[in-house]
């Protein structure tokens, strides 16, 4: 078993927020795929990275976690990639994590 991890930015690059109905997509869209999606969209995590010039970056984001017995990596990657075009982002992280249901 694997879980599933979705980091979605809270805003673009000009700082303005992304509308609700983005994350509602998503939600759907995981929910139906995958069986149950969990959301934690009502206290934001931050995200601090240095970018190329050596600056630190800063995004309030998302996450999205989805179980799934077996990560289908190409799926994944066109679900990435999907979700970069439509956030506008250069990338958006997404990450599996093997786990033991206790």
């Amino acid at each position: 078993m694997h879980l599933v991890e979705i980091f979605l930015p809270l805003r673009d690059h000009a700082g303005t927020a992304f509308p609700k109905t983005l994350y509602d997509t998503v939600r759907t869209e995981l929910a139906d795929l995958h069986g149950g999606v969990t959301a934690f969209t009502r206290a934001p995590a931050t995200g601090l990275w240095e970018d190329d010039e050596g600056d630190v970056q800063r995004d309030d984001v998302v996450l999205f976690e989805v179980m799934v017995d077996n990560v289908d990596h190409a799926w994944w990657r066109g679900y990435r990639e999907a979700l970069e075009s439509r956030f506008r982002q250069d990338e958006v992280l997404v990450r599996a994590t093997a786990v033991e249901r206790l």
